[in-house]
């Protein structure tokens, strides 16, 4: 089963309860968006292999550490992801950057592809998934499996926050792939938006209603 990580530092948290508040704009909104994504950054990069270099400070030679050869993609799933990306490059400037677009039928809540355009060596990469809000799980895992078909087979998933459902059906569909999370919240209401939630991430990134 998944590694389920809720990244519940302070500074994380309060910038979270400034974004859920229904009066913070969307200039606010996508500020706090960008620096929550660079500091849960920390945590999912926390694993990354190192190894020792010799350089030569102003004083002598040293051994120093360095990350060992980990290649990167960030893969926002459109369009709330596209917020997350800036946050993720400040820490991994020479990730590659890949785009699926999922939107949900407001009928079916079933998530519809309409683009996907990845790296030519994605399945060579560290895979990070991002997209503001796991309700009920169908966009996710729809575009884990998209990778997974390309061959990729280290993947992570990065979302601010959480629904149970959501949590649920990716560790059943996709039981390899770890989840961090800024919040776990209660439930998705009848329309299948996460409670309490922060309403809908992609309308208050871009200022669309």
């Amino acid at each position: 089963m998944s590694n389920f990580t809720i990244v519940n530092h302070p500074l994380v948290q309060h910038k979270l309860s400034i974004m859920r508040n229904k009066n913070t704009g969307a200039k606010d909104f996508r500020e706090l968006l960008s620096e929550i994504t660079t500091l849960m950054g920390y945590e999912i990069t926390r694993d990354f292999p190192m190894e020792e270099i010799e350089i030569e400070t102003p004083m002598q030679k040293m051994k120093a550490k360095f990350i060992s050869g980990k290649k990167v993609a960030i893969v926002p799933i459109l369009r709330a992801g596209l917020g997350m990306v800036d946050g993720l490059v400040s820490l991994l400037p020479v990730a590659k950057i890949g785009h699926i677009g999922l939107y949900r039928d407001e009928q079916t809540h079933k998530p519809v592809v309409y683009y996907c355009k990845l790296p030519q060596d994605i399945e060579e990469r560290l895979v990070i998934v991002v997209d503001p809000m796991l309700a009920t799980g169908g966009s996710s895992c729809d575009a884990i499996q998209m990778l997974k078909e390309r061959g990729c087979n280290n993947i992570r998933l990065l979302c601010l926050v959480a629904a149970p459902e959501g949590v649920r059906a990716v560790q059943k569909e996709h039981p390899d792939v770890d989840i961090y999370t800024a919040a776990l919240d209660e439930k998705l209401n009848e329309n299948c938006y996460i409670l309490p939630g922060l309403g809908d991430a992609g309308d208050r990134l871009f200022g669309t209603k």
